[in-house]
């Protein structure tokens, strides 16, 4: 059942709810999905700025080092942020001048940096990373374990059905785009003959 709060602000889902036939399901599902990833987000980002005076981007890279034991470079937490290296390189700068990260060459390649939590920075982040439970079990106290368990569960099939889709288009991209290179190849090689 759903239910609606009085006094929130008009969002995506919202607005197309207001006329459920012109939209299929499925964009209806995408726009629910996107609002309460936002709304979340959002709150999160709040939180963090009032509580810990930091931003998302710093926490999420913070939590990136510390689950590591041995350090990432700037590339691997870039790849894992699903970030350019310019936008790891800019928060790294910040956390460096807090103190809150350390940044040392690799021993297999000097050329290449070695990012650490300094003990301040596990600190701060054990810090932030209890309060981050603790919004997120808040933000989720609506449900109840089944329901929580069934979502994780749905939205589970809900990736595996996206991975799949990215990956057939993917491939059909792959063809479409071997087909053209042998149909130019016999028009140049007809041109030749």
């Amino acid at each position: 059942m759903e239910t609606t709060v009085p006094g929130l602000m008009l969002d995506r889902e919202t607005k197309a709810s207001e006329r459920p036939g012109d939209h299929k399901d499925e964009l209806r599902l995408w726009l629910r999905m996107l609002t309460c990833s936002t709304l979340i987000e959002t709150e999160i980002r709040n939180r963090l700025r009032e509580e810990f005076k930091t931003t998302l981007p710093r926490f999420d890279l913070m939590a990136q080092l510390d689950k590591s034991s041995t350090g990432m470079t700037v590339g691997e937490v870039s790849q894992r942020l699903m970030v350019s290296n310019g936008n790891v390189t800019a928060v790294v700068a910040g956390l460096l001048a807090d103190g809150l990260v350390d940044k040392r060459a690799a021993t297999q390649d000097r050329r290449v940096q070695v990012l650490t939590l300094t003990a301040q920075g596990r600190k701060a982040f054990k810090a932030m990373a209890e309060r981050h439970e603790g919004w997120i079990a808040e933000l989720f106290a609506g449900l109840d374990q089944p329901e929580i368990a069934q979502l994780f569960r749905l939205l589970g099939q809900t990736k595996t059905s996206l991975h799949r889709a990215i990956a057939a288009r993917a491939l059909e991209a792959g063809k479409s785009e071997a087909t053209r290179n042998e149909a130019g190849k016999n028009q140049a090689d007809k041109g030749e003959a």
